[in-house]
C-alpha cells in the first residue's frame, strides 16, 4: 500500500519535477553501485555520485574511469539510461520556457505583483502616458484586440474584455494602485462611453477603493461615470474644444500651454505653519522653493489666482506648478 501511495505521489508531480527527481535518483543509485562494484577506483560513495553526475551530463572529466568489465557495464547502462532523462529534462525546460514566453506575448499570464497601475485600452494616449510616467512604476495594459508586440517589453499585457471579472482578477486588480480607463477607439463615442462605464462598474465591484480615472467623450455620460464611482473624469472632447477656442481668441497660446508639460501641476497639503497666512505670503514662501502657487482648492470650490489677502485654511489644498 505504501508503494502505491509513493507511486501516486510521484505521478502527481509536474513533468519537470518528475524528471528532476528521476535524474537525481539515477545519479545517486549508480554512484552507490559503481562504488560497490569498483571500490578501489571509487573510494567513496561521493566519488561514485560525482562520476555518475559527470557521465550523465556528458561532460566526462576522466578523473574517474571504470577499470573492470562489471564497472564498464554499469557505465554503459548509466549512459543509455541517464542521458535520456537529462535530454528529456532540457527539452522539457526549454518547452516550458517557450510556452511561458508565448503565453506572455499572447496576454494570457496573470499579474502577480501589487501596487501597479492598470491601463485599459491601447492607443496614442496610453503610449504618451507611459512616456511621462516614472520608469520604476509597474504598469499593466488590458486590451481586447491588441497584439503583444505593440506593447513595450517592460509592460505586462493581458488580452481580454475589460468588462469581464476574470480579466480583472488576472490583472490582480484587488492589489492595484490605480486604474485608468480610456475610450475604446474602435467604437462610436456613445458606445465607447457606455463601455467605459461598464468597465468602471466591474472594477468597483472587485476593488471598491481603488483610485480610478475615466475618459468620457460625451457630456451626458459624465454624470453616469460619477454615479459609477469615478474618482476623476477626463472629458477629452471638452478639453479639445477649450484649447481650440483659446487658439481663436489668443493665437499661439498652445505654445504657452506646452510649457506646462515641463512643470507638472500638483496639490500640496497645507503645512501647519501656513494655516492663517495670506495667499500672497505663501506665494512668496513657495517661490523660495522654486514652486509657483497658482490657486487653492477644497471640497467646496477651486480658486485660481484668488485675491492676495485670501486666508489659507487647514482644509485647503495648494495648487502649484512644481
Amino acid at each position: 500500500m505504501r508503494w502505491h501511495e509513493l507511486l501516486a505521489s510521484y505521478w502527481r508531480l509536474s513533468p519537470l519535477a518528475r524528471i528532476i527527481f528521476t535524474i537525481t535518483t539515477i545519479i545517486c543509485l549508480f554512484g552507490i553501485i559503481i562504488h560497490i562494484v569498483e571500490p578501489k577506483t571509487f573510494l567513496t560513495v561521493f566519488d561514485g555520485i560525482w562520476w555518475a553526475l559527470i557521465t550523465t551530463t556528458t561532460i566526462g572529466y576522466g578523473d574517474f574511469v571504470p577499470k573492470t568489465m562489471s564497472g564498464k557495464l554499469v557505465a554503459i547502462t548509466l549512459i543509455l539510461l541517464g542521458t535520456a532523462f537529462v535530454s528529456a529534462y532540457f527539452v522539457t525546460l526549454s518547452t516550458k520556457a517557450l510556452s511561458k514566453e508565448n503565453a506572455l506575448s499572447a496576454g494570457e499570464l496573470p499579474y502577480t505583483k501589487d501596487g501597479h497601475v492598470i491601463l485599459v485600452g491601447w492607443n496614442e494616449r496610453i503610449r504618451q502616458l507611459l512616456a511621462l510616467m516614472p520608469t520604476n512604476m509597474p504598469c499593466l495594459v488590458i486590451d481586447e484586440t491588441l497584439k503583444r508586440w505593440d506593447v513595450p517589453k517592460h509592460i505586462h499585457f493581458i488580452k481580454g474584455n475589460p468588462t469581464h471579472d476574470d480579466i480583472w482578477e488576472k490583472a490582480n486588480v484587488s492589489k492595484a494602485h490605480a486604474v485608468i480607463i480610456t475610450a475604446n477607439q474602435h467604437k462610436n463615442e456613445i458606445e465607447a462611453d457606455l463601455a467605459s462605464i461598464v468597465t468602471l462598474l466591474t472594477v468597483r465591484a472587485l476593488h471598491p477603493s481603488v483610485y480610478t480615472v475615466v475618459e468620457i467623450l460625451t457630456a451626458p455620460q459624465v454624470d453616469n461615470a460619477k454615479r459609477a464611482g469615478a474618482n476623476e473624469i477626463i472629458e477629452t472632447n471638452k478639453w479639445i474644444s477649450f484649447l481650440m477656442a483659446n487658439c481663436l481668441s489668443s493665437p499661439s497660446v498652445l505654445n504657452d500651454i506646452e510649457e506646462f508639460k515641463k512643470h507638472p501641476m500638483k496639490r500640496l497639503t497645507v503645512r501647519d505653519e501656513w494655516i492663517g497666512m495670506s495667499f500672497a505670503a505663501i506665494l512668496n514662501e513657495l517661490k523660495k522653493e522654486d514652486v509657483l502657487l497658482i490657486g487653492i482648492a477644497n471640497d467646496q470650490y477651486v480658486s485660481i489666482n484668488p485675491p492676495s489677502h485670501t486666508i489659507i485654511q487647514s482644509t485647503d489644498k495648494l495648487i502649484v506648478l512644481a
